[in-house]
């Protein structure tokens, strides 16, 4: 097998999941819809004093984010694994792990990175400052990367079973550390501390489950077809 056929057949497979994730923007819609309600909800819950909303506003953008990646979580292996898709994909020469990562690829860039597009306008929202706004989105693009990878193996492991709500309970305890140090950089920024630390365990999270979800979710599919 060579590197070209390798790098070739993951370049198709993430294709075409855009592909079908461009027909199916009512799907991609929602997350961003929701992720932008929930968000919403807590001027409106709260009050409009401005440093109220200031103060909470990293907290309430990360939850927002963290609950909308996993509405689509369940759609990530459910088509593949109705149509025969993930059989083929099973018996491919390419290892599985390197499949499953061009899958969680197109998954974040059609949940995640809408995500991050927003989330300065809700920021805006809550009074956050332009100046906090690098720091969000860096938060936020080492972040959410970390959600679908990790919401992969959740999204593996209870393939074929009844109820959605599973994964969320699966990966919802997974999420709390991406969510402590997500909203940290943004509030340690806020306060003039500097949010270097909490993007480098960040970005250590994101290596970390960058080398093992993706085996992780490729073992949890062999049991799963099994």
């Amino acid at each position: 097998m060579s590197e070209l056929s390798l790098s070739g057949t993951l370049h198709s497979l993430a294709q075409r999941d855009l592909m079908i994730a461009f027909r199916r923007r009512a799907d991609v819609l929602t997350t961003v819809f929701f992720f932008v309600i929930v968000a919403s909800l807590f001027p409106l819950g709260v009050g409009p004093e401005a440093a109220l909303l200031r103060s909470m506003a990293a907290g309430v953008l990360w939850v927002a984010a963290l609950l909308a990646s996993t509405l689509a979580l369940h759609r990530l292996f459910a088509a593949d694994h109705a149509d025969g898709t993930l059989e083929q994909m099973l018996l491919a020469p390419q290892p599985l792990s390197l499949l499953v990562l061009a899958k969680i690829a197109a998954h974040w860039l059609t949940t995640g990175l809408p995500l991050v597009l927003v989330a300065p306008l809700i920021g805006l929202q809550f009074g956050l400052n332009t100046a906090e706004f690098p720091v969000l989105l860096a938060a936020l693009l080492l972040g959410t990367p970390t959600l679908s990878l990790i919401g992969a193996i959740g999204a593996a492991l209870t393939l074929g079973l009844r109820g959605s709500g599973l994964i969320a309970l699966l990966v919802l305890p997974l999420y709390v550390p991406v969510l402590v140090f997500g909203a940290g950089a943004i509030e340690a920024s806020a306060a003039g501390l500097g949010a270097a630390a909490h993007l480098s365990v960040l970005g250590a999270l994101l290596l970390f489950t960058l080398v093992f979800a993706p085996w992780a979710t490729a073992a949890a599919l062999r049991i799963a077809v099994e």
